[in-house]
């Protein structure tokens, strides 16, 4: 009953965003229309990609995406390693180690985003050498393995107790109990808010378009920038991070309902 009440809800939000979506779009071209806007849709299709006698040719905007997904992807392994860690040394038991979790957890919860992205950028960049591709990939993986080791630690604590003592009653030390027990258990709780992460993650990384790396947002801006389609182009834009994230929701979603007992 669970996994259908899940999809149920998804459709729904779903439905919701999408109707948020038409009114919006409704509006910007009603004031569009209203102050003489000359819409060039047909110009749009070229810069998604185009065929040729070598076949299909990705185009400005499919670059950009590509950009914007090896910059997620590595991004969200390397938050999910940080995050790991983290959560290691807040459950270690371990007083320095709680400690340095806890402080590293409330120090980049509490920085805005672009601030941590300018803190690596222009001010750790010089001092480590680090290009705009690493301080990006950097910026988002610290960013969101705070986020990333709290999902990891909420996941083991909602196993219960019991489990942990009925391991250490049949002889497993802690380490089996948490790899063939606790784990297995808690995936299962850690996959909703770590999809819901991962999404988060490919929409914050727009941001890195303020230090020119050439991802979706930034290819739309030089786009914009060239032909002056601001709604046709930020229309587009935000219609392939829209199919992006809901072919990631839907993914994991089918995932979910594979590993979750019925």
């Amino acid at each position: 009953m669970r996994a259908p009440r899940i999809l149920g809800q998804r459709v729904v939000a779903v439905a919701l965003y999408a109707a948020i979506m038409a009114a919006l779009m409704w509006s910007a071209y009603a004031g569009a229309q209203g102050m003489g806007y000359n819409w060039q849709w047909y110009r749009v299709p070229k810069y998604l990609g185009s065929l040729t006698e070598d076949g299909f040719q990705a185009g400005e905007i499919l670059t950009g995406l590509g950009v914007t997904i090896q910059l997620s992807l590595t991004a969200f392994a390397l938050g999910t390693v940080l995050g790991a860690g983290v959560t290691a040394l807040r459950l270690s038991g371990l007083v320095m180690g709680r400690a340095i979790s806890v402080v590293y957890l409330e120090l980049i919860r509490n920085i805005p985003l672009l601030v941590l992205l300018y803190l690596f950028y222009y001010v750790l960049g010089p001092i480590f050498d680090l290009g705009r591709w690493s301080a990006a990939i950097l910026t988002l993986a610290v960013f969101h393995s705070a986020l990333i080791s709290e999902i990891f630690r909420a996941g083991i604590a909602s196993v219960p107790r019991g489990q942990w003592e009925a391991a250490a009653a049949i002889g497993m030390s802690r380490a089996q109990a948490f790899a063939y027990i606790t784990l297995p258990q808690s995936v299962r709780f850690m996959l909703p808010p770590l999809t819901g992460e991962a999404v988060h993650l490919i929409k914050s990384s727009a941001i890195v378009s303020v230090i020119a790396v050439a991802e979706l947002t930034t290819v739309g801006r030089n786009i914009i920038s060239d032909t002056y389609m601001s709604f046709e182009i930020w229309f587009t834009v935000a219609a392939v991070y829209l199919a992006v994230t809901l072919v990631l929701s839907f993914g994991i979603s089918a995932l979910e309902r594979r590993i979750t007992p019925t």
